[in-house]
Order: structure tokens, then C-alpha cells, then sequence
């Protein structure tokens, strides 16, 4: 359900179109039912609501509840293993001896407790098999009644809805929003924004869709329902088009099985591509660089069949070699090998963005005869590059001083690698003038506020979100380098999963790192206790959905604590039909049930690639605790992944995150600051509008305010 959608993504409710009528018992039982799950409707919201009849009211509300429940991950059932949690866990070996001991006794054996024992601690015991091990002893309900009502504290989540307008307004202006952002969505807001366009595909279209993947997303769509392309002007574009309809990665990372098109799609493939090369033949040499998926592509569209496109029978030609492009990207790589790196910084200034991307490989190779020349052309660039890609190179060029610890790279998938870092820095007054020069620029594109800024400090330290690929989907959920400050005495950390078709283990686990981030400690199904930390024990199977939990009191004495995911075996994130990670805080003193949505103060998706899963780091610091954010995978093994095996790995790809500078929102306020007045959010309302800047938005800003949070935060970065 659309309306259901827009909720979640920007906590604004559509209103109802139905009919009215006294729908106030309805708005007073939602707004107990909001607050259980650790929300708020706001006074408009309820009113609406209110006024409805009874029938759309209850509609609405429960459209409402089902949203934010989902968030949150409150819409499934949080069991434990061990049904005391985070009380009543035996120490790990004790267990398994027991568990070894019913295997024993239920075979009609015996054994002393020292025989089980070695027999456990040498490792040849296959858990699976022992009597009730990995599976849940009790139900839900059991658990739920096990414990104590949730104590209130003053620092559980509440987090405000609003109302919004009509869902066929709500949804045209999140389609704009998403459509035209001038970074790349990741992977759930693709599919949002797939929805989104099937919704709007004859209303209002954006003036600029700036991202070619999501044109390729647009367009995918415009297809299958027969209407016009839009964007289209690359050869690669209609590339993009077709591995995305055929369920492919419109991103071009990974190999696409075309699907049969029918004639009608054919033709409107084949002429978007004659038209590209007949409006610009030079675009013919983009295609070599993607040769292998074009010619399986010409073996679905049969150019050959259609002699009215003459410029699109040219591309399959390049593509199978029978006719040489030279390309942009081949004639400055010929350079570069040849040395001359000033002709070929000279090559790539016809194509700004890519002259930008290899501005730090330009500027090492290029000798000290050449290098103002490279600069020159650098600096020539930075008007026609879109500020997206100035974004990067400013961050890129601010972690160029020192060798880096370690050098991580991070695919589109969140596939993380590390590698020393062995470029040579670069010199301290060049980084200064480049960074000089993109400041200038990148605040010369900032638009100028209607009203004076309020900030909140908070979203300070948040990430700028120069592409969606290094996020995931849920909720409060930050850009990769983005810190959030962590209140509360307790964070419970819980993963829950969902198989599909075959048995799977997922292994929540954490490690613990010193200051010089070496292992330091680690809890998980091989160890349930460790300085205060508590396992909530270990679930293998989970047809019905499993969760396991981990408890970590602030006053843990490593500095460094890194909750992950291990695939122990079965399917992998993207093959589950659910899988989530988050984190409550707490009291010492709350009690409660191990999951409950009002301590919940992030939720996000496990969807990528790789069998270990590395959502986020919390650090201890001058500034006390925060959260920092990772979104990163590693490969790992097929099976049997644990902590233990991989800690030097995890260590390197932390320290690589927490080590790097990050642009923040906090360098774009700074540059604002130097045109409009900026006030710090400390809790008070203004008396006039203004253009609020923060996590989420106070509930009663003056009216003719404009707010950007969490879900609008890329529209601050410019075009």
C-alpha cells in the first residue's frame, strides 16, 4: 500500500478522503496505540482522524499502526532462547554440558561431568545435535509473561507523525523528491521509487533527473506501460534501461540475463538508441567499455531485423569489434602510460566529472614541470562538474595529508576490501588551494535560504549522503561515517531473520576492541558473558523468524564495541524473506520484554552481499559514546562463519571507517554561515519561520517554515 510507504519514508501521514463523521474514539485509540510502539501523532493528525467517520478512521489508523510498527520492527515477534534474558543466562559451557547431558541420558548412557566437559571444550560436540539446542523451549507469550511491563523512562524514543496532504499529493511530491536528487538512491529507496513511478507516470515529471540509474529506474517503467523515454542521451542509457527490466543491476557491477522483449519494446529501444548515436556519433565510444553485455543484448533486440535505425545497428558493431571508437577514457589511459600526464589531463577536461575522479591520480604522476598545467585543468573543471562529484573530491583531497592506516574500498553492494595504503601523500599547500577552490565553489551553489537556518546539533555529525549505495533502508538509519550521540546506561543490540525455504543460522556477535584496535573480548553463541556483556543465547532454525539479542552496558571497558551478523549457514541476506539489525537503549533499571518499540533507536535492513554483515561501531570518546555508522559486508566463508575467524579483518575495516574525515552536514552550515544567519536548535520555538536543518523536526515550527530531516537531507547538497 502506497500510503503505507510514504509513512515510513517521511513520517507524514496522507490524509483520508473519506467521508466524515465522529471518529474520535478512533483518534484516542490511536494515539495509545502510537505511543506503545513509541510514536506520536501530532495535534492536526488526530484531529483529522477525528473528524472522519468511524469506518475511513479505523482505515487510516491501522494503515498508520502497521506502518510504524514495521519501522520500528515491531511487527513481528521478538523471542529469546533463554527465557530470562538478560537474566537467568548460564555460563556458555554449562549449557552446552547440559544440553550433552540429555543427549547422553536420552540414549540411555552415562557420563561424569568431567568426560562432558572435555568433551565440549575439546569441540567434538555437534551442537545441532543436541536436544533442544537452537530451537525456542518456550513461545512468545511464555516470554512475554516472564517479565515485568516496560518501565517508562524519560529517555525512551518518541518520535512525531504528521499530517500530511492527500496520498495522490503526498506521493507526486516524494516521486519529484526522489526522482530528481542529485545522489544516488540505495537499493529500498530504488524500490520505493519504482512504486512511485508506476503511481505518477502521467502526472508531473521531474525537470532534471540528474542520476542515470534512476532514469534507467523511470524509464523501466515508461516501457512496460508503452509511454515516451525520457533522459535518454548515452548509449549506456538504454544499456541501464534493459538490464533493469530484466531484473538486472542498472548499475552495470554485475552481469544481467536479458529477457525476451516484446516487439513493441524492441523498437523503442532500438530507436532511443538511434537517435543517441545519430545526434552524436562520438557516443558510439561508450561502448567498448560495456562490449560483453551489448552483444548478448543485440541477441534479444535483433537490430539487424530493423533497417529503418541505421545508428543503432552501429553499436552491436562496435560491440562485436567490427568497427573501432576510439574512446575518451582509452585515449587519457594511452597517455598516462605513455607519461605524459598533462596531455592527458588535457583529454579528460571534455569530460569534467571523470577529469575530477582522477584528479589524485593526475597530481601524483604528474611531475613538478607539469603539475600547475594538471591543476589548471583541474580547476577549469570544478564549474561544469555537478556538486555532487566536488562533494567527493573536497572530502577525498581533506584524507590526503597522511597515509591512511589502511585503505578500504567499498563497492556499490557494500562489499568491503583493505589494502595498504601506498600513494604518497599529497602536498600539504596544494590540498589547501584545492580545497580553497571546491569551497568556493560548492558554497557559490548553495541556495539561499527564505528564512535564517536552525540547526539541530545533532545532524552536525551526519554523514552528507553523496550516494545512497552506503546506506540501507529502515529507520534513523545514517549515511556510512555518520555519528549519532548514544544516551541511556544499556545498549541491547538484536538481529532478527526470516528463512525462506532452508534451515538458516544468523549469529549476532560482538567484538570488542582496544584504543589501538586490537581484540580486546568478543560475546556470541561461543561465549555468552564477557565484562558485563550478555548473549541472549543461540537460535539455528527460524521458519517462523528467530532473534537473538546482545547486551552491552556503557561501563564496558573496551573503547571500541562492534556488533555483526555472522551467516553461520543457510541462505544469505538477500535471500531470507526478512532480515533487520537495530538497537535499544535503556536503563539499568527498566525491565520489561527483551524487545520493545518505545527503546528502539534504529532499525535497519540486512540486505548485500557477503556472508558478514558490519552495520555500525560504537566508539567511546571525549564526547562519550556515539554510534557511528559502517554499512559494510565482508565475503566470508559459505559456512560457519564466527567471530573468532575474523577479527583482524573486522578491526582493519572499523579503524579504516573511524579513522577517515568524513564531510558532514556540519561543512555545508559552515558554509552558510558566511551568507545567512544560523542559530543553534537548543529546544525553544522561534517566533518567525525558519529553515529547519536536524534529525526530526520540532512539532511546532511558526508557519511558512520549511524543514529538511533525515528523509531530505540529500536536497541540501546542490546540483
Amino acid at each position: 500500500m502506497l500510503e503505507k510507504l510514504i509513512i515510513g519514508k517521511t513520517l507524514r501521514v496522507p490524509a483520508s478522503t473519506g467521508a466524515a463523521g465522529d471518529g474520535t474514539p478512533v483518534a484516542r485509540q490511536l494515539d495509545a496505540a502510537l505511543l506503545d510502539a513509541g510514536f506520536s501523532a501530532s495535534q492536526p493528525l488526530l484531529e483529522h482522524v477525528g473528524a472522519l467517520a468511524p469506518a475511513p478512521a479505523m482505515d487510516l489508523a491501522a494503515t498508520i499502526v502497521s506502518a510504524v510498527r514495521e519501522l520500528v520492527g515491531d511487527h513481528v515477534q521478538h523471542n529469546a532462547y533463554f527465557i530470562g534474558f538478560p537474566h537467568d543466562v548460564p555460563d556458555t559451557v554449562e549449557f552446552w554440558t547440559q544440553r550433552l547431558r540429555a543427549a547422553v541420558l536420552a540414549g540411555g548412557g552415562t557420563a561424569s561431568d568431567a568426560q562432558l566437559r572435555d568433551a565440549v571444550v575439546s569441540g567434538g560436540v555437534n551442537l545441532l545435535d543436541l536436544p533442544g539446542y537452537g530451537t525456542y523451549q518456550h513461545t512468545y507469550a511464555d516470554l512475554l509473561a516472564a517479565h515485568d511491563a516496560l518501565i517508562a523512562s524519560a529517555g525512551d524514543r518518541l518520535t512525531l507523525l504528521r499530517l500530511g496532504d492527500t496520498a495522490e499529493v503526498e506521493a507526486t511530491r516524494l516521486y519529484l523528491a526522489m526522482a530528481g536528487s542529485t545522489t544516488p538512491l540505495g537499493e529500498a529507496d530504488l524500490a520505493l521509487l519504482s512504486q512511485l513511478a508506476v503511481a505518477c507516470v502521467d502526472g508531473a515529471q521531474p525537470a532534471e533527473i540528474p542520476v542515470r540509474e534512476h532514469r534507467a529506474v523511470l524509464n523501466g517503467v515508461r516501457l512496460v506501460l508503452g509511454r515516451p523515454l525520457v533522459g535518454v542521451d548515452t548509449t549506456t542509457d538504454v544499456l541501464r534501461l534493459a538490464c533493469h527490466v530484466s531484473g538486472g543491476d542498472g548499475s552495470l557491477a554485475t552481469p544481467t540475463r536479458f529477457r525476451s522483449f516484446r516487439r513493441p519494446e524492441r523498437r523503442i529501444l532500438l530507436a532511443a538508441l538511434d537517435k543517441v548515436v545519430g545526434a552524436s556519433p562520438a557516443k558510439l565510444g561508450d561502448v567498448t567499455r560495456h562490449a560483453e553485455p551489448w552483444k548478448r543484448l543485440g541477441e534479444r533486440l535483433h537490430p539487424h531485423e530493423h533497417q529503418q535505425w541505421p545508428h543503432a545497428r552501429e553499436v552491436f558493431a562496435v560491440a562485436r569489434g567490427e568497427r573501432r571508437v576510439p574512446n575518451l577514457a582509452g585515449r587519457a589511459e594511452a597517455a598516462l602510460r605513455a607519461g605524459a600526464i598533462a596531455p592527458a589531463a588535457s583529454v579528460l577536461s571534455a569530460a569534467p566529472g571523470l577529469l575530477l575522479r582522477s584528479a589524485d591520480r593526475l597530481l601524483r604522476l604528474a611531475p613538478a614541470s607539469e603539475r600547475a598545467t594538471v591543476v589548471e585543468a583541474v580547476t577549469g573543471a570544478l564549474g561544469s562538474a555537478s556538486a555532487r562529484v566536488l562533494c567527493s573530491l573536497r572530502e577525498h583531497v581533506g584524507n590526503r595529508l597522511t597515509p591512511a592506516s589502511a585503505r578500504m574500498y567499498a563497492n556499490r553492494s557494500r562489499r568491503a576490501w583493505i589494502g595498504p595504503d601506498e600513494r604518497p601523500p599529497l602536498p600539504a599547500g596544494l590540498v589547501a588551494e584545492l580545497s580553497a577552490l571546491l569551497d568556493a565553489q560548492i558554497g557559490a551553489r548553495l541556495p539561499q535560504p527564505q528564512h535564517p537556518l536552525l540547526v539541530d546539533p545533532d545532524v552536525l555529525d551526519v554523514a552528507l549522503p553523496l550516494s545512497g549505495k552506503a546506506s540501507a533502508g529502515g529507520f534513523a538509519v545514517l549515511p556510512r561515517g555518520s555519528r549519532a550521540p548514544v544516551s541511556g546506561e544499556l545498549l541491547r543490540f538484536f538481529t532478527y531473520w526470516r528463512q525462506t525455504s532452508r534451515r538458516t543460522d544468523f549469529d549476532l556477535s560482538v567484538l570488542l576492541l582496544d584504543e589501538g584496535f586490537h581484540t580486546a573480548g568478543q560475546v556470541s553463541y561461543t561465549n555468552y558473558h564477557h565484562d558485563g556483556i550478555v548473549h541472549s543465547g543461540d537460535i539455528t532454525d527460524a521458519p517462523d523468524g528467530a532473534t537473538e539479542f546482545i547486551d552491552v552496558p556503557l561501563t564496558v571497558s573496551a573503547p571500541y564495541v562492534v556488533p555483526q551478523v555472522y551467516i553461520y549457514s543457510g541462505e544469505s541476506f538477500d535471500e531470507v524473506a526478512e532480515s533487520m539489525f537495530g538497537y535499544q537503549t535503556r536503563t539499568l533499571q527498566q525491565r520489561g520484554a527483551p524487545f520493545d518499540a518505545r527503546t528502539v533507536r534504529v532499525r535497519s535492513d540486512l540486505r548485500g552481499q557477503g556472508r558478514i554483515a558490519l552495520p555500525m561501531v560504537f566508539a567511546n570518546g571525549e564526547r562519550g559514546w556515539q554510534a557511528v555508522w559502517l554499512h559494510l559486508y565482508m565475503q566470508g566463508r559459505p559456512n560457519f562463519n564466527r567471530v573468532e575467524e575474523n577479527m583482524f579483518t573486522t578491526a582493519d575495516r572499523v579503524r579504516a571507517v573511524l579513522e577517515r574525515r568524513y564531510l558532514t552536514v556540519s561543512y555545508l552550515i559552515d558554509l552558510w554561515r558566511a551568507r545567512t544567519e544560523v542559530t543553534t536548535w537548543d529546544g525553544r520555538l522561534p517566533d518567525e519561520p525558519v529553515t529547519f536543518i536536524g534529525i526530526e523536526a520540532p512539532g511546532d515550527l511558526p508557519d511558512g517554515s520549511e524543514t529538511y530531516t533525515l528523509d531530505r537531507l540529500s536536497e541540501l547538497i546542490p546540483g
